[in-house]
């Protein structure tokens, strides 16, 4: 199917009532960009991979929304121009110009397809589910990864830096917690490295699908990994589900912005002698961490680098 899409150019002091208005007059959904700075609050909902990167906050956001091909797009753009004229009267509205142009579904749903291709983490290899395995693949440890609208290819430093640490310490015995799952993937290969039990948390129910779609792909039963959305940090109902003293390893894969907060919250879900396996840290942010961790009462174990990433990892005291 083909989509008209319309990008509306205005301020971002004007975004948030450009944006009511369009959906007043039907628009079913919207896409903003802007360079506002995120707040602290913002940061510590952000359970992914990498910070988005902002830039220097210009005063510009873009406003863009799609209409199907059939739709009357001369009616509402009309309305959109009158609307915008009379704000000019109470609200900077800048430029107020429309750029139009025309995409398909699979353009913004499956073009970031193309950037994701098979790769290796040391000997493991993961493979997105639209390509094949090679023959000379046959019989190493593979894993199938498909993120969806979740975070989590196994291609950014953070992610292969825990992935390494989990492959020390996992054992037979091993239930693991993971903060910020994603698509599963840290999950998935710490049962792949021979866990027991994997449990991950998200803010985002789209970790729900992309995760159990993976294990499917993957042969991992629903009986070996659960996933629970919601905020871990600060949701006393989350925090009971997942449970508290029953974790072998937890591993938080996010902001070290996130990490300060959660630390001393996450030692509770731990069991004595548990291992605490971290990343999404920028290096300037490691010493920041590693205070974070110990002041939490946890040991420091090992801190590793790729690039300018950072992993810490950190143990619960073995004694009361």
């Amino acid at each position: 199917m083909k989509w008209n899409k319309f990008r509306l150019k205005t301020t971002t002091e004007a975004e948030d009532i450009v944006s009511s208005m369009l959906m007043d007059l039907g628009v079913q959904g919207i896409e903003i960009e802007d360079k506002i700075p995120m707040t602290q609050a913002e940061k510590e909902q952000m359970f992914v991979d990498i910070l988005p990167e902002t830039g220097i906050n210009d005063g510009i956001a873009y406003i863009s929304f799609y209409l199907e091909e059939d739709e009357d797009k001369e009616s509402l753009l009309e309305a959109v121009k009158n609307e915008l004229e009379d704000m000019r009267a109470y609200v900077e509205v800048g430029e107020g110009t429309i750029e139009e142009s025309q995409t398909e579904d699979v353009d913004w749903v499956n073009n970031w397809k193309k950037y994701f291709h098979q790769f290796y983490v040391d000997d493991i290899l993961i493979i997105p589910s639209w390509e094949e395995v090679k023959p000379e693949d046959e019989g190493k440890m593979i894993v199938h990864i498909d993120p969806g609208t979740a975070f989590g290819t196994g291609m950014h430093e953070t992610t292969q830096l825990c992935i390494r640490q989990l492959r020390k310490y996992v054992t037979e015995d091993t239930r693991i917690l993971d903060v910020g799952c994603g698509s599963g993937i840290l999950g998935m290969l710490a049962l792949m490295f021979g866990a027991k039990y994997s449990v991950g948390t998200d803010l985002d129910p789209c970790a729900i699908d992309a995760t159990y779609e993976n294990m499917e792909v993957n042969g991992i039963s629903k009986d070996k990994y659960e996933v629970m959305i919601g905020n871990i940090i600060d949701d006393k109902e989350v925090q009971d589900k997942v449970g508290y003293g029953c974790y072998d390893i937890v591993v938080a894969n996010i902001l070290a912005d996130v990490l300060v907060p959660l630390t001393p919250v996450i030692v509770n879900q731990m069991k004595k002698g548990a291992y605490y396996i971290t990343s999404g840290i920028l290096d300037v942010k490691e010493e920041v961490v590693i205070k974070a961790v110990k002041d939490a009462g946890l040991q420091l174990v090992e801190v590793t680098h790729q690039g300018e990433w950072v992993s810490v990892t950190a143990r619960k005291e073995t004694k009361a």
